[in-house]
């Protein structure tokens, strides 16, 4: 997202400057009621001064520098599985798209969720779910979760069990994708490392 000048706006207008990057403007003008929840809450509760240091910081924060391997000599970039989301109307749309290019292909996942404004895990929380839940299968881990009411047993915490089988990469099971997936490759526990799936899409649910 684009950077608002270093001194920030002023504080009557702090509220509606933070409200622009979490939502879209077709949002701001329908001004739905989590709109009307997100404004009384920045206008009312949170400390304006703290907010005002805050938005301060998120303006000063300086660029990952990183580039798609292969694209600049001794490019950076993260190496380890990423999972980007955004809605299909968000502000930080744009600034998703850029971040993706420069990632390598091979470890990103993107989602792009449509019908969806600025904060798709609060309006499509159950799409987005599903979504994560594939995407840590494609790591080769799967979330254990009993149903007391069905089992009648305790129900364990969240745990993740490393699966020593095929990575599935399974994201075409929930939602539209362009393009074919390659196969996924296996590995070990024990002894060998995560090989890498290239899983990059752009997934629209």
């Amino acid at each position: 997202m684009a950077k608002a000048g270093s001194t920030g706006p002023p504080p009557s207008t702090l509220p509606d400057t933070v409200l622009s990057h979490l939502f879209s403007q077709e949002e701001l003008m329908n001004n739905s009621e989590l709109v009307q929840s997100y404004r009384q809450q920045i206008g009312n509760v949170v400390n304006q001064a703290n907010l005002q240091l805050f938005w301060n910081m998120y303006n000063s924060r300086r660029d990952l520098d990183i580039n798609r391997p292969g694209t600049v000599p001794n490019a950076k970039t993260l190496r380890c599985p990423v999972m980007l989301v955004v809605g299909d109307n968000a502000p930080a749309e744009d600034g998703v798209v850029d971040c993706n290019s420069k990632l390598d292909p091979t470890t990103t996942t993107f989602l792009k969720m449509a019908d969806s404004g600025g904060l798709p895990q609060v309006t499509q929380p159950g799409k987005l779910t599903e979504a994560f839940k594939y995407f840590l299968q494609g790591m080769g881990y799967i979330a254990y979760l009993k149903d007391r009411r069905l089992s009648g047993g305790a129900v364990p915490s969240a745990s993740m069990t490393r699966l020593a089988r095929s990575r599935t990469a399974s994201l075409t099971s929930a939602s539209s994708v362009d393009g074919s997936r390659p196969q996924a490759c296996t590995h070990s526990e024990s002894s060998e490392g995560l090989g890498q799936v290239n899983h990059t899409m752009e997934v629209s649910c």
